[in-house]
């Protein structure tokens, strides 16, 4: 593979396409924030705003901002969007809302968890990148908030009858694995090593099942595996994306048997999860071979694809897996064939089980400026490193022969 020519398209992709469109189409202008509901064109087709997505905006702009170029453009998008979280996205007590209105008055109160990560990130971010010190209060509170909710999510806005059928839900650690490097620069280190460890626990000895070499998405609060439909339920994203979280943490802590687990559980997730017949990877799937409760179980989505090119590529960079390198290239393929919009910027990102576009529209409730840029980075910085390990390689395969040669 000419890792220099796709490290290069990915940048492409990312600077000429992707970013300009957000940039462009997303910002409100009256009210601060962002239009997600963007058609095929980037026209608006519903203004209510959805707190994690706005979250996840912030957290893109800011990072970019912080980690690849100081462009002003980039910064004023963050801040104008942290800007109008931070005055209507909460309840006043860090609560974070999971819909507003446009002008910002409250929809849906904070039951989702994922508000409050998100929020986390997005104000961690700003804090790099404006050293101001209230965007990193309002991190650090809202991640101790998080922390308190790991047992209990939705709180009193669960739908569920307490002590019937109690499950433990494997999104929350999987977000807290990337959560805790993300405002690592907040945390105190004892704090956040402890948070680290508990977190890699649950996601690699509770939710990993080595009996099933799967990774299930719910289990017991005893830790054991549910025969139910919520129990039965593997999403094989969810548990790809997890583990360029583990390899990060490994990298981070330098525990190399870590990253290698991490590397042999995506490998076995992306061959449970692909679909041999129309290739893709399916977004649902049951563990017992039952149908799934959810009826869009065959659908194939941007971001589970895209997680699994980051995953595939950190694998390869990581460990030097030829396996994960081939399903790099598999993944790819399939990508950019079927998401890439060619007319129009942005891509899409629902497609039937035959990789056909089922909406063609470029952002919604859940689809934001998240999964695609984040992706098309993370490749494109790992595909560098995997070029200078390759220059590398090659030139000390040079100094050998040339030593061999001398001592001949």
């Amino acid at each position: 593979m000419d890792f220099k020519k796709i490290a290069e398209q990915y940048k492409t992709e990312l600077f000429n396409n992707i970013l300009p469109f957000w940039l462009e189409k997303s910002q409100d202008a009256q009210f601060g924030g962002y239009f997600t509901c963007l058609d095929r064109q980037g026209n608006v087709f519903d203004t209510d705003k959805f707190v994690w997505l706005q979250g996840r905006e912030v957290w893109m702009f800011a990072m970019l901002y912080n980690k690849v170029e100081k462009r002003p453009e980039w910064l004023d998008c963050a801040v104008q969007g942290g800007e109008f979280l931070k005055k209507h996205g909460h309840d006043g007590d860090y609560n974070w809302y999971f819909s507003l209105t446009q002008e910002g008055k409250p929809l849906v109160e904070p039951y989702n968890i994922f508000s409050y990560t998100f929020a986390t990130m997005a104000f961690g971010q700003l804090a790099l990148a404006t050293g101001n010190k209230e965007y990193e209060q309002i991190a650090k509170t809202t991640f101790d908030k998080i922390l308190s909710k790991v047992d209990n999510p939705k709180g009193k806005w669960s739908k569920a009858h307490p002590g019937t059928r109690e499950l433990k839900n494997f999104a929350l650690p999987m977000i807290l694995c990337n959560l805790a490097l993300e405002i690592e620069h907040l945390l105190d280190e004892e704090y956040l090593l402890k948070t680290i460890e508990t977190t890699i626990h649950e996601v690699m000895d509770v939710f990993y099942r080595p009996e099933l070499g799967i990774v299930v998405e719910n289990v017991t609060i005893d830790g054991e595996l549910s025969d139910t439909f919520d129990g039965r339920l593997v999403n094989p994203g969810h548990a790809i994306e997890a583990m360029w979280f583990i390899m990060d943490l490994g990298e981070r802590l330098n525990r190399p048997e870590l990253i290698q687990k991490a590397t042999d559980i995506a490998l076995k997730m992306v061959k449970y999860g692909w679909d041999d017949k129309f290739g893709g990877i399916f977004y649902f799937m049951d563990r017992n071979g039952f149908p799934p409760q959810q009826l869009e179980w065959d659908q194939k989505l941007w971001w589970v694809h895209v997680e699994t090119l980051i995953t595939m590529i950190k694998g390869y960079q990581l460990t030097g897996s030829q396996e994960c390198l081939e399903w790099f290239e598999r993944i790819h393929d399939y990508t950019w064939t079927h998401f890439k919009d060619n007319e129009f910027p942005e891509w899409f990102g629902y497609l039937n089980r035959q990789g056909e576009v089922l909406l063609n529209l470029k952002g919604g409730k859940w689809k934001g400026c998240f999964h695609i840029p984040r992706g098309l980075y993370q490749c494109w910085k790992t595909l560098e490193k995997c070029e200078i390990q390759t220059k590398s390689q090659k030139s000390k395969s040079f100094m050998n022969l040339l030593k061999n040669n001398v001592a001949l």
